[in-house]
């Protein structure tokens, strides 16, 4: 995730630097970009697991699970701890993720089929 350069003017308490505010955004984005991530953050949603059980829950490859749940934690978005001989991961934000993902089924249910069917980003760009 790119690190985002910090203004060298002071800003008012009140402004906001609406160029930082959109990177971060597109980064926060970037990071939930991938479908094998959203279903990492879906199931995290359920309460923890470790990579075995999220490896067979999804049906990943445990490199694969690996991978994209290093991404989500240096996100900032999973965490984990210790467990024995593995880690057992979470989520970091459970409910701004929950709000995140509702207001996004929101969006997604307002403008039908076009972001599937979108040329750039849908799923046939995809593919």
């Amino acid at each position: 995730m790119a690190m985002i350069e910090k203004s060298a003017a002071p800003v008012d308490a009140h402004e906001v630097d609406e160029a930082a505010a959109g990177r971060a955004a597109a980064c926060l984005f970037r990071g939930m970009g991938d479908p094998s991530r959203v279903a990492i953050l879906r199931h995290l949603l359920l309460g923890e697991h470790n990579v075995a059980e999220l490896t067979a829950h999804l049906g990943l490859a445990q490199s694969t699970v690996s991978k994209h749940l290093a991404c989500l934690r240096d996100c900032g978005l999973a965490e984990s701890h210790p467990s024995g001989r593995s880690s057992v991961f979470s989520l970091a934000h459970p409910q701004a993720v929950l709000k995140l993902f509702a207001a996004a089924e929101e969006l997604l249910a307002a403008t039908g089929d076009a972001v599937a069917l979108c040329p750039t980003y849908g799923e046939e760009a995809n593919r």
